[in-house]
């Protein structure tokens, strides 16, 4: 049976978490390089840190300054937003809900604090947490990353540490041991969202109402 995606198709918000080193960058890229049936985008956050070397403006992130930030803050423009070392980071919900309406599939690249404040405002939404085989093993791939001096890395296996006792909170758990395993898990996460009742009766609205009409 062909698939015609219906205009009324609505693609799925995917939470994606994960310590840093756990390979959550690399699946999402493999994922969006690959031919897949339906389309999918990464959403683009809103901070007011200053563009770093080689960052585009809208492409990297969309880069504003505070008052501007404060102020969509108070319009309820972000779906999750928080404050790093000063700087204001928050994700629109605006652009979201827009990609979901035009079928587009969105991964949200966010920590688990802001994914509890995503899966209050859109319970609608899957998520999804990576987990490294190991605690030694991501030690090792920070170190074989080598962006990151001694004293860094220890910070962030303690924070790795913090951030993965609340793999439980989430819908799907990846464990990222072999890439293409993981890979293969994340396409049938996303297949089976495309699979729900709710989906597949607009999908193939025009199927389901010949199937059930009776004709003598």
């Amino acid at each position: 049976m062909k698939n015609n995606i219906s205009n009324q198709y609505t693609g799925t918000l995917f939470i994606i978490s994960a310590p840093s080193g756990a390979g959550k960058s690399s699946l999402i890229r493999a994922y969006l390089e690959q031919k897949n049936q339906y389309p999918a985008k990464v959403s683009i956050s809103h901070t007011t840190r200053a563009p770093r070397p080689g960052e585009e403006h809208g492409e990297d992130y969309y880069f504003i300054d505070h008052d501007h930030f404060e102020s969509l803050i108070s319009d309820k423009a972000f779906v999750e937003y928080a404050n790093v070392f000063d700087h204001y980071y928050g994700t629109s919900k605006a652009e979201i809900e827009q990609s979901l309406l035009q079928g587009i599939n969105v991964f949200l690249d966010i920590d688990w604090q802001g994914a509890q404040q995503v899966r209050e405002k859109m319970p609608q939404s899957k998520s999804i947490f990576i987990l490294p085989p190991s605690l030694a093993e991501l030690e090792n791939r920070l170190i074989k990353r080598g962006q990151d001096t001694e004293q860094v890395i220890r910070k962030r296996m303690a924070k790795a540490q913090a951030e993965i006792s609340h793999y439980h909170e989430y819908d799907y758990v990846i464990i990222n041991d072999d890439f293409n395993t993981s890979l293969n898990a994340l396409n049938s996460i996303i297949i089976a969202a495309s699979l729900e009742r709710d989906k597949q009766e607009v999908i193939h609205q025009s199927f389901f109402t010949k199937l059930l009409t009776h004709n003598n």
